[in-house]
């Protein structure tokens, strides 16, 4: 199958994207290239040059491909960004994928280091301006290029998209496994690629039940370990994720933001994994590519397109909405609303999850369909409900609600997953956001501040909020103890408002 698509792309890039002499007219030229990474391993990439635009140095963008995708990805964007901008951009397959060397090792030193031999080599060989670098890339992708940022000062600004800041933080959220994400990427790496010992003893641990003994490696796989060294550097950073991203959630991306001190960017809007950009990539419109553009023309060509002079911050509402624009992260306007106590039975499903990811996601994005529930058909003898007042006009949620919980489980250990809804009149809720909790300690009373991720969301005009809590959802793997119980004290939920 891997063979068959290097076949196909050699002959694309072949009849379509050939070399050819410059002329008057501005155009671009792809070709077929290998590329020697670190120790050696051959990268195969897709090298697209401009051409009608002189004889360069041009300026370079790397562009690393995702999980389990060949180099291919990028080449419609980077058509766009040769032709249009004039910049050499080189979309390679990463080690251990399709067609390129080497084994898969989680973005470790040796993937990160590609970004740089690949920068090298396009300095060498492709008419590159070594003083005007930039690394984009959509998830895998998009982390690869933040952590070479960190290492590399010649990389002068990052695109991130659908990326992960903390690893340990998206697949292993508050010490709970995200089940399906961590399903989705072991397989797509075996279909697609490689295994390394790594990824091997990673699986080895997730499918032992000891993926707690997989955290340490996320570290050095982390772009929020080297914010310290992305800030020293000066590298402008840009970062696109969606609301509903099911591998790697927002909130760790807002996170990150906030440490930034050099120039920055984020831009949060409806969708899943990877698909607010998906069509970008490909060279379609899209509003995420276009600032991709901009962003680099700024901060790689030094072109004063005045992207510097607008507010960083741009969330487009979960469900539908133009884009909101702000200085700094939203958080204010605090609403509070008191929670009574309860008791629920633990270890049976409810109507309530959080639905499948690269599904309910892009339903959501797409079509304005969101995981929904009806709440009159959750069990109140295995999941907890608090309603709130109903608004009286048309409320805009606006930053990352906050559960502050009193709560004591029979059991030793205690999943709990906490979703908060827009609910109608007809009691039909849309999910506007929710979070995974893991407790511990049997007949122990603790309180609990959990942050749920964050959002916008436009809260209509008489309807009202609702938080129910229960302790199964089939995305993440629970913990919770059949036919134990959890009693929750007093305990309250923060809103954010714009």
């Amino acid at each position: 199958m891997r063979r068959s698509l290097v076949l196909v792309l050699v002959l694309l890039t072949t009849l379509l994207g050939a070399p050819v002499a410059a002329t008057a007219a501005p155009g671009h030229q792809i070709s077929y290239r290998s590329i020697p990474g670190v120790g050696g391993t051959t990268l195969k990439a897709l090298v697209v040059e401009p051409t009608g635009q002189g004889s360069g140095p041009f300026p370079l963008l790397v562009m690393p491909s995702s999980w389990a995708v060949p180099n291919i990805e990028y080449v419609g964007a980077a058509a766009k960004l040769a032709k249009q901008s004039g910049y050499v951009v080189v979309s390679y397959t990463s080690r251990g994928f399709w067609d390129s060397g080497g084994t898969i090792d989680v973005a470790g030193p040796e993937t990160v280091g590609d970004v740089s031999k690949v920068i090298d080599w396009a300095i060498a060989n492709a008419h590159a301006d070594g003083t005007k670098v930039g690394a984009a890339g959509i998830s895998y992708g998009a982390g690869q290029s933040l952590l070479a940022a960190a290492n590399d000062k010649r990389i002068k600004a990052a695109a991130a998209l659908s990326t992960w800041t903390d690893l340990a933080r998206s697949l292993y959220p508050n010490n709970t496994v995200n089940k399906q994400a961590v399903e989705v990427l072991l397989a797509a790496g075996k279909a697609t690629g490689r295994p390394g010992p790594v990824l091997q003893a990673a699986e080895d641990a997730y499918r032992d039940g000891r993926f707690w003994e997989v955290v340490p490696i996320s570290a050095e796989r982390s772009a929020a370990s080297k914010v310290a060294q992305i800030n020293a550097n000066g590298t402008a950073v840009m970062l696109g994720n969606a609301w509903n991203d099911g591998i790697f959630a927002p909130g760790q991306i807002a996170d990150f933001y906030g440490e930034l001190t050099g120039p920055k960017r984020l831009m949060l809007s409806p969708g899943d994994h990877a698909t607010a950009e998906l069509f970008g990539a490909a060279g379609l419109p899209n509003e995420i590519w276009e600032s991709v553009g901009r962003w680099f023309d700024k901060y790689v060509k030094g072109i004063a397109n005045g992207i510097d002079t607008e507010q960083p911050v741009r969330l487009k509402p979960n469900n539908g909405g133009a884009w909101r624009t702000f200085g700094a992260w939203p958080n204010a306007n605090l609403e509070t609303l008191q929670l009574d106590g309860k008791r629920i039975t633990a270890g049976w499903g409810t109507v309530a999850d959080s639905g499948t990811i690269l599904l309910s996601g892009a339903l959501q994005g797409f079509l304005n369909i969101p995981t929904g529930v009806s709440l009159p058909f959750v069990d109140r003898n295995v999941a907890g409900v608090w309603n709130g007042p109903a608004y009286s006009r048309t409320t805009t949620l606006a930053g990352t609600p906050r559960l502050n919980l009193t709560v004591t489980p029979s059991a030793e250990t205690t999943t709990l997953f906490a979703y908060l809804y827009e609910v109608g009149p007809l009691g039909l809720g849309a999910l506007i956001t929710h979070k995974p909790i893991k407790v511990t300690g049997a007949g122990r009373t603790q309180t609990l501040d959990v942050e749920l991720e964050p959002t916008v969301w436009n809260v209509d005009g008489g309807n009202r909020l609702a938080l129910v809590i229960d302790t199964v959802d089939p995305r993440y793997l629970t913990e919770s103890t059949r036919g134990s119980t959890v009693t929750f004290g007093p305990s309250s939920l923060t809103v954010p408002k714009a």
